[in-house]
């Protein structure tokens, strides 16, 4: 039977049950998305000083964790073909713990200090993609009026209409439903549970009501949960790997007639050309910022790309000199440069 006893507090891991289940999970009152996040990039630095140092929980210290070290972990997510972006979270999880435990330790606090001088990685800045409306439109299309395909097309529209997150769909309970409004909405528990409530289109209010006629009573329980999967003879919420692959189930069926679209096609995707979209059609950052559910109007910002009709209206719009010809009209050269191009 394995010792139970704590960890010698010298000892590195001797505070990431303490740091992921009572100080994230309580204190700070983060996801279990965030949690999960921290705790696999902890796993993953365990099993490089294992594997790679030859170093066990019980042996590695803090002392033991050195800047070179570091270095030689980072190099050893990029050998095994990790992307800047993951790397990065690896080592902000690494120095974050470490911030965490020299809160009430002056020794490991120069360990943190060290650590937290090590450099992030440049991550390239890429456009990431969103569904073409005809894309969009022809998944939506595709579910058979069956009860199953009127679950899944009433995910999908849900999906898009309110841009809510994959683990908010699957978490809704009939009870965040109000269909009867003047203005009909649906209340979001998001991250952290943070309440925020987003407006929805007649058109979902039609499916929704469609799919409670098939899936639930007259008269269910608000607690109950909005879309669920049966097991063993009881409801249960839907995994998101049960999600992801009726969303891939769509997406295939539909890429042959589309061979453009994205490659991967996955339910934040719908999140991310909602908010695209909103903005696209002239909708305030602040506001789009409160349908998602950020806490910041920069992390929102992801999300501002232009369409092309933005920025020819936008250079339309642009004062020339009186009287002079703009210089980029019939210049296709000009107007690429003028875009930032070559």
């Amino acid at each position: 039977m394995m010792n139970k006893r704590p960890l010698d507090k010298e000892l590195f891991f001797s505070k990431t049950r303490d740091y992921l289940e009572l100080y994230l999970a309580k204190q700070c009152n983060k996801s279990e998305h965030t949690i999960k996040a921290y705790r696999d990039a902890l796993t993953v630095f365990r099993r490089f000083v294992l594997e790679e140092k030859k170093l066990s929980i019980m042996t590695f210290k803090f002392e033991d964790c050195k800047r070179e070290l570091v270095l030689e972990f980072i190099s050893h997510l990029k050998d095994n073909k990790y992307a800047e972006a993951t790397i990065n979270q690896r080592l902000s999880a690494l120095k974050a713990y470490l911030w965490y435990v020299g809160d009430g330790d002056l020794l490991i606090q120069q360990v943190a200090l060290t650590i937290s001088r090590v450099p992030f990685l440049k991550v390239p800045k890429l456009t990431k993609p969103t569904l073409p409306d005809k894309v969009l439109a022809s998944m939506l299309a595709v579910p058979k009026n069956s009860k199953l395909g009127i679950r899944d097309r009433t995910m999908m529209v849900l999906l898009y209409d309110s841009a809510i997150r994959m683990e908010e769909l699957l978490g809704l309970n009939i009870g965040d439903l109000n269909l009867t409004a003047k203005d009909p909405y649906i209340r979001i528990r998001g991250k952290g549970d943070k309440e925020r409530i987003v407006a929805i289109t007649e058109k979902t209010v039609g499916h929704l009501n469609l799919y409670k006629k098939y899936y639930h009573d007259a008269s269910p329980n608000k607690a109950t949960l909005l879309f669920y999967t049966v097991i063993n003879g009881k409801r249960k919420q839907m995994s998101p790997n049960n999600f992801e692959r009726i969303i891939k189930k769509y997406s295939d069926i539909v890429r042959p007639d589309y061979p453009d679209m994205p490659e991967k096609v996955h339910p934040h995707m719908f999140r991310r050309t909602r908010a695209t979209n909103l903005y696209q059609d002239g909708v305030e950052l602040e506001l789009i910022s409160r349908i998602l559910g950020h806490s910041s109007t920069e992390t929102t910002r992801i999300y501002a790309t232009p369409s092309v009709e933005m920025m020819r209206k936008a250079m339309e719009n642009a004062e020339a000199v009186p009287g002079e010809k703009p210089l980029w009209e019939g210049n296709e050269d000009e107007l690429a440069k003028f875009c930032g191009l070559r």
